[in-house]
């Protein structure tokens, strides 16, 4: 009973319809959208270096920026200190601030036109300053004048400026608040009146670098301040020029790197997708029916090694193609051989030709057995390549299982006149190991049944049980027709023959070998072959001995 199904929302349909419906697909165009694997790779050299260069500047903007900061400041705090000594020192010989000494630090080429000065004196008035309009003005007032400013009581600063100065000191005049007295001495001093000027100089410590001005016997006689005009970080246009150029040199770096990655990516990938449009192409090739396509691909990377195994595996494909279409021909054969002497026997025995007596239907029963045989043979094969056979696993003594195995198969080398014999060369250790007893038996029967079949008359196969150091081996050799060099890779693939006409005169499929290999494999073992043309083949089975065991309950004569 067919299990319901039911789907909502969906028109359903019916049993012949929905079971009548199929689809297939030629092979797609090789023409697909979409960035080539080359182009994937390149791309990813440059958003790689790009990240890279990023990060870097990134970095080096923080640190170096840090760096640079601190650099510059330290150097206003080194002007301010050179400064603050030229100003103790002049003061020391003029005893007093006087307009000239101001005049002349202010100009003094130590300091650059984009920083600003300031100069208080010990009480905190601030004598001079870059952001008075009058500043310098009132330098120029002293410089211009050759006698002391007349105490009128009425005159003003601002008065003065504009005189001289034109509209700048009449500005200044009109935002003060208070006049300028006169000097009452003969040498003018700079003790204007300096109500309502406003100070535009920045206040925090870290716009602005304060300097004690300390006479050489340690009194403080002012203070300087020194900050950079137009920049709350102590950076001078000299200093912000430099550091733009060197951001800009670090842009053009990164365009450059990303446009070299580029480079190098296209490069790098070429390099890699040549040899996989190569092996590409080859399986193109093998897919449209070529199988002799090859990539030649020699070397020791990756890729070349993928090349040499590509080759490898189409080479192996070709052989088992080979090997298919001749079993198509030997199975063929094979089976029609006994289907047709049956088929003769039988519609003989119908038409009375021959009589229905045992020998007749004893022709009849033989090739019926030859035909399970070699159906038998292929079924083997195939459960073994499945791993569908079961396995008995108990303790064997081998010596005594492949003995018996020889002594039951004399007969029939007897009868075609050939030589058997047993060699132990265990030196009567009793090797027992777990295996299964009847796949052993197969696969010597096996063995021994190719030694037969290739051996002339006459010829010698000798069976040995043998031990070394990991493994009990079975050998079988003979003194036969021997395989070609070239052959022996391949005498355990399926339904392999090395001479197709004589192995069909001797009978069977060509897959014993491959069934012995599968079941020794199965085992964990393996098998070696040696072998020479005219002179013999030697067959060795190699069974591993880290299971072996020996039964303390089991006594065995021999």
């Amino acid at each position: 009973m067919l299990p319901a199904h039911i789907v909502t929302g969906q028109k359903h349909k019916s049993d012949n319809e929905a079971n009548s419906r199929a689809s297939w697909n030629t092979p797609r165009s090789d023409s697909r959208s979409g960035l080539s694997y080359g182009s994937r790779m390149a791309l990813s050299f440059a958003l790689t270096s790009l990240m890279t260069v990023l990060i870097l500047v990134c970095v080096i903007m923080v640190v170096w920026g840090s760096a640079f900061s601190e650099y510059t400041r330290a150097n206003v705090v080194d002007l301010a200190k050179l400064t603050s000594e030229k100003l103790a020192d002049s003061y020391e010989q003029d005893g007093e601030w006087t307009v000239d000494t101001l005049y002349a630090i202010a100009q003094s080429s130590s300091i650059s036109d984009d920083i600003g000065l300031q100069v208080l004196d010990a009480e905190g008035t601030i004598l001079y300053d870059d952001t008075w309009p009058v500043a310098s003005v009132a330098a120029d007032v002293k410089k211009s004048e050759a006698e002391p400013v007349p105490d009128t009581g009425s005159a003003e600063e601002g008065s003065v400026v504009a005189t001289d100065q034109g509209s700048a000191g009449q500005e200044a005049a009109t935002s003060a608040e208070g006049s300028a007295t006169a000097a009452e001495k003969d040498e003018p001093k700079i003790k204007f009146d300096r109500h309502g000027l406003i100070s535009t100089a920045p206040t925090d410590e870290e716009g602005a670098i304060t300097e004690p001005i300390t006479t050489s016997d340690g009194k403080v006689v002012g203070k300087v301040r020194l900050w950079v005009l137009g920049s709350d970080v102590l950076l001078t246009k000299t200093d912000t020029a430099f550091r733009e150029k060197t951001i800009d040199a670090m842009f053009l770096a990164a365009a450059i790197a990303v446009a070299i990655s580029v480079m190098i990516g296209l490069f790098v990938s070429r390099m890699l997708t040549n040899p996989i449009r190569r092996i590409t192409g080859t399986a193109k090739q093998i897919r449209d029916g070529d199988l002799s396509a090859r990539t030649n691909m020699r070397g020791d990377d990756e890729i070349d090694q993928l090349g040499e195994t590509f080759d490898e595996m189409a080479t192996s494909l070709e052989k088992d193609l080979k090997h298919e279409r001749r079993l198509t021909s030997d199975v063929a054969h094979e089976l029609r051989t006994p289907l047709m002497a049956m088929l003769a026997t039988v519609e003989a025995m119908q038409d009375g030709v021959y009589p229905t007596d045992n020998e007749h239907l004893e022709t009849v029963a033989s090739e019926t057995r030859r035909l399970a045989r070699l159906v038998q043979q292929m079924l083997d094969l195939s459960r073994m390549e499945n791993h569908t056979a079961p396995m008995n696993i108990e303790a064997v003594d081998m010596v005594e299982l492949v003995r018996g195995i020889v002594n039951a198969q004399e007969p029939l080398f007897h009868e075609r006149d050939l030589r058997l014999r047993f060699a132990d060369e265990t030196q009567g250790k009793m090797p027992f190991i777990k295996v299964d007893p009847d796949m052993i038996t197969q696969c010597v029967i096996n063995l021994m049944s190719n030694a037969m079949r290739y051996t002339p008359e006459g010829g010698w196969v000798i069976v040995t049980v043998g031990l070394d150091r990991k493994h009990l081996t079975i050998s079988v050799s003979d003194t036969g027709i021997g395989i070609a060099k070239e052959d022996l890779s391949r005498i355990f693939g399926r339904f392999w023959r090395a001479d197709a006409s004589r192995a069909r005169e001797a009978g069977g499929l060509g897959v014993g070998l491959a069934v012995t290999k599968q079941i020794v494999e199965r085992h964990h073992g393996f098998i070696s072959v040696e072998s020479e043309l005219e002179k013999g083949t030697t067959f060795t089975i190699h069974l591993p001995r880290e299971q072996q065991q020996q039964p303390s309950s089991t006594t065995i004569e021999r």
